[in-house]
């Protein structure tokens, strides 16, 4: 795998996470799963000594104090910042810019859990492998439920002993749809984790979006270094087109390809899936705490709180977070509208 450059984005405040996710403390910096953040834990998933290469963090101006901080010596690492938020194929591109064309980047985000970091080395060096014959590849993430919140990648032809055809992008289905592909066994989710050569991705972005290519790299032909740092030049980087590296590559690309990888992951998009990565008691509760917590008949219900004593008596499939002065409860069924409470929108 030598050669492999991590790609870590670090965009996004993890709204669905309120009160815990915050703008002072982004998800991504957050130990939400075991004693490291899930930056920290993305970091360590791509070690030198495993055959990568240092790796480039591309962050705004509000996350670069966490990222620094977290980063710590960093082996080397470059850190991107992004003048302005202009979704993952800017992203992703300003990145390549600063590579060799022969370069190979794993593209990964940098607030997802992976309780399998052996298979994910493993799918990684697959990915890399087609990448380096000319693929962009997606790693397949093992479907393990009918989940409507996720794109799915359909299997097509295989091209290797691990890696197929990317035969069909399909965008978030209903749930009768996302029955019918766990049931027929050759679609898996779509983790937004990337293996490509850089100058396969340049090529194909400047083909079916030539204005983001082209914007990107004058923004960075007109940026400058400050020591580990990189800034894009702000006023170039603001008139690059927005849209994700699926819309504007991976779904019109010829080459695209995907390697399946069941590695224990989770996007960690809201308190049901945060409690799903979590150790659970018997009953399915989980419970995290600096103060106490007392649990009395309850199943599936998770409470973290940051010292106040909570009692939980009789209750299913709910979740608790206290947070300083905020206490946030919600059902299972409630997770996805957390975002559009008035406190997490201005947190």
């Amino acid at each position: 795998m030598s050669g492999i450059v991590p790609v870590i984005l670090c965009g996004g405040s993890g709204t669905r996470l309120w009160p815990r996710s915050r703008v002072v403390r982004p998800k991504p910096f957050l130990p939400l799963v075991g004693e490291s953040s899930l930056f920290e834990a993305a970091l360590a998933r791509c070690p030198v000594s495993g055959g990568f290469a240092a790796p480039i963090i591309v962050t705004g101006h509000k996350q670069l104090a966490h990222v620094e901080a977290q980063l710590g010596e960093g082996g080397g690492a470059q850190v991107i910042v992004e003048p302005s938020a202009r979704n993952t194929a800017a992203a992703i591109a300003l990145a390549a810019c600063r590579l060799p064309e022969e370069a190979v980047m794993l593209v990964c985000p940098s607030d997802h859990h992976i309780a399998d970091a052996d298979a994910f080395a493993v799918a990684a060096r697959a990915a890399a492998d087609l990448a380096e014959d000319g693929w962009l590849v997606s790693l397949g993430i093992a479907a393990t439920a009918p989940e409507t919140g996720f794109g799915y990648l359909k299997r097509g032809e295989a091209i290797s002993q691990t890696g197929f055809r990317t035969a069909e992008f399909v965008e978030k289905p209903d749930l009768e749809r996302a029955k019918a592909f766990l049931a027929e066994g050759i679609y898996d989710w779509n983790g937004g984790i990337f293996a490509f050569r850089v100058k396969d991705f340049l090529a194909e972005l400047s083909r079916h979006r030539p204005q983001i290519a082209a914007g990107v790299a004058e923004a960075v032909a007109k940026g400058g270094t400050d020591g580990h740092r990189f800034h894009p030049d702000a006023d170039s980087f603001a008139l690059v087109p927005s849209d994700s590296v699926d819309y504007a590559v991976m779904e019109n690309t010829a080459r695209a390809a995907l390697v399946p990888a069941d590695m224990g992951w989770s996007d960690i998009g809201n308190w049901h899936a945060l409690h799903a990565a979590l150790q659970r008691d018997e009953a399915g509760n989980s419970m995290r705490s600096s103060g106490a917590v007392e649990m009395v008949d309850c199943r599936n219900v998770l409470v973290e709180s940051d010292g106040p004593r909570v009692s939980v008596i009789g209750l299913e499939d709910v979740i608790v977070v206290v947070d300083g002065d905020d206490i946030m409860i919600t059902t299972v069924d409630g997770v996805q509208k957390v975002g559009k409470l008035s406190g997490a929108m201005n947190q």
